[in-house]
């Protein structure tokens, strides 16, 4: 049965993200999708009502309470089903995996950030040191989930491996050109795997 409402765009890696949760979970036929078309300078009426900084996604409860940022929706949702968790429930491995998962959101928040300056913004207005600093903290970043943390994605699709895997197809679909497999071949391996999960495919964005 619906009970809740997920105001979406299926082309931002954050609404993605909790798609993914919802299908990893079995909580997919509980959400309604309302679809919402917004940019920096344009908002949705509707989603802003209930949500004041406009952000999506937003889940609308039944209750007609409404969570925004991705990070508070999956983990909502991780407590509402009942297989096993998507983060550790406490100690020092839970905040190891959240430490990732604000990785992931961050590499996903220059990629986007990337969009709206090279798109968005007219040609003449561009500020090319602002692309070229959001291009070096994901490098970094690829980097580093490269080096140090390749052992830890593998063990299971959790929300940071999630997350991860949404940034990485954000870049497939809006920077092509970025090269990333080049540089982060294990990374790469990896993602190719991930990426044939039933809800993955499901979820995939067609620009």
């Amino acid at each position: 049965m619906t009970t809740m409402t997920l105001f979406h765009s299926p082309l931002s890696p954050f609404v993605r993200k909790v798609m993914v949760v919802l299908h990893e979970t079995s909580q997919l036929e509980r959400v309604k999708l309302q679809a919402v078309n917004i940019s920096p300078v344009s908002g949705d009426p509707q989603l802003n009502q209930d949500n004041p900084i406009g952000k999506i996604p937003a889940l609308r409860l039944d209750d007609g309470t409404v969570l925004h940022d991705s990070r508070v929706i999956c983990e909502y949702l991780d407590l509402q089903h009942v297989g096993l968790p998507l983060l550790p429930r406490e100690g020092s491995a839970r905040w190891r995996r959240m430490t990732l998962v604000s990785q992931a959101d961050a590499i996903m928040d220059a990629a986007v950030s990337s969009r709206y300056e090279s798109f968005l913004r007219p040609e003449d207005k561009r500020w090319d040191g602002w692309l070229q600093a959001q291009s070096d903290k994901i490098r970094r970043s690829l980097a580093n989930l490269e080096q140090e943390h390749l052992p830890e994605l593998m063990s299971g699709f959790d929300l940071a491996a999630i997350g991860v895997a949404c940034a990485l197809g954000y870049l497939d679909l809006r920077q092509p050109e970025f090269g990333w497999r080049e540089r982060q071949p294990g990374l790469a391996a990896w993602y190719a795997e991930v990426a044939k999960r039933p809800s993955m495919v499901a979820t995939s964005p067609v620009a």
